[in-house]
């Protein structure tokens, strides 16, 4: 590349870069920080304690967040899981199934969660669920997180199998292979590094939402988001940073992990 169009060679361009950065990764920074700091209160720093962590899990308000862990984090396997086989079916057919008539259609439908604000999705749900008399509750808030998980775990799903040349399939069927047999034991493996990545996008997707959440749920039942939400409108307390940093740490490292599994290749 030129230096004509290197883009960090534009004026400014370093600045911006740490500016966006700041705005960006310093309030979690601050978070961090403060969840380890031994004083209730949330802006006296009184030294390095972990308290907080523990309070979590054996304080007050422990068996609400353990509850609402549970419903998290199953709920997240479950919609990642499902949205993941979908979204393979659909990858395998759009991409490897040739021109057919509604072809961009579906990819377009697809890929619509992703442009839509997410206020106008969680309402939409909302007058769904209500309109067909579906009480929201636990199954609400799964059947939301299939929908729009979808997207993002098709989205690497079908970016791997573009990158899988058909002669694969294709030597196999050679060798008296049948379809199926070539998709199950040559393009399924292959595919596996965009499977595993979409999974765990969808999943860490699922974990962390709380728009659509919050008005799909019921009453009593909680995700780790709306019961941080509901706690923080009593008062932000210190409890609420360790668990937020926790939830930041899973969610960093299921991103690092689904970005790491794309970047294989086991097609050599």
């Amino acid at each position: 590349m030129s230096a004509k169009t290197d883009v960090k060679t534009y004026p400014g361009f370093k600045f911006m870069t740490l500016l966006c950065l700041v705005i960006l990764y310093a309030p979690l920074v601050v978070v961090t920080v403060y969840s380890f700091n031994a004083s209730k209160s949330i802006t006296v720093w009184e030294g390095l304690s972990l308290r907080w962590y523990v309070d979590v899990f054996v304080g007050p308000e422990s068996g609400k967040f353990k509850q609402a862990a549970i419903n998290s984090f199953t709920i997240a396997i479950v919609a990642a899981t499902i949205s993941t086989t979908i979204a393979t079916t659909a990858a395998t057919a759009i991409v490897r199934g040739g021109k057919f008539r509604l072809r961009t259609a579906s990819l377009g439908l697809i890929s619509l969660p992703l442009m839509v604000p997410e206020i106008v999705t969680a309402v939409a749900l909302l007058i769904f669920y209500n309109s067909v008399g579906f009480t929201r509750g636990y199954l609400t808030i799964l059947v939301a997180h299939i929908a729009f998980c979808i997207p993002f775990a098709y989205l690497p799903i079908q970016a791997r199998m573009q990158g899988i040349e058909d002669t694969f399939e294709q030597a196999a069927m050679d060798l008296y292979a049948t379809k199926a047999q070539a998709f199950r034991r040559v393009l399924l493996p292959l595919m596996m590094p965009g499977i595993i990545s979409g999974f765990l996008l969808a999943f860490i997707v699922s974990l962390d939402d709380f728009i659509i959440t919050n008005f799909v749920k019921g009453a009593g039942v909680e995700t780790l988001p709306t019961a941080i939400f509901g706690s923080v409108k009593q008062g932000l307390k210190p409890n609420i940073m360790a668990i937020s940093t926790m939830l930041l740490s899973v969610s960093i490292v299921m991103v690092t992990i689904s970005y790491f599994v794309s970047k294989s290749d086991n097609t050599k």
